[in-house]
């Protein structure tokens, strides 16, 4: 039952991993070369859609982790128990810096959006560069944990 857990946890980590890259590497520069009302609107769009979904993804991650840590504690947990921790901080950084960016964003429409809305935009770019970079390093961990 523990190996399902470990492989569960890792695949569900992963995947979210490779979401969040491709957010960060793909979908943020196609939508960012769109013109101004388009780029807007699909930024929009992609945060109504990724924000309804990511708070349980990324919650649901950790708490697999922490049952990963708790279930396995006698077969050296550190690099789990350090991956939670990893997956924790992505959850606190998204929940102080980038959800209340997405909040406003998904709500903005050409005819509403204020003035500073790109630089609003940047922000949660390079804020979601740091959180993305934090949970490549928790899979990474979890990976080394599987062997």
């Amino acid at each position: 039952m523990l190996t399902a857990l470990e492989v569960v946890t890792t695949v569900v980590v992963g995947v979210m991993v490779g979401v969040e890259v491709s957010v960060a590497f793909v979908m943020n520069p196609i939508l960012n070369a769109l013109p101004e009302d388009s780029a807007q609107r699909g930024h929009a769009h992609g945060g109504r859609m990724l924000g309804a979904v990511m708070p349980f993804w990324y919650i649901g991650s950790l708490v697999l982790a922490a049952v990963w840590a708790v279930a396995g504690w006698q077969h050296g947990t550190g690099l789990v128990v350090t991956a939670a921790g990893l997956l924790l901080l992505s959850v606190v950084m998204s929940i102080l810096l980038l959800v209340p960016i997405n909040n406003r964003n998904k709500t903005w429409t050409p005819e509403t959006r204020p003035a500073d809305w790109k630089q609003q935009l940047n922000r949660w770019e390079r804020l979601h560069y740091v959180r993305v970079a934090v949970i490549i390093a928790a899979f990474a961990l979890l990976a080394a944990a599987l062997t």
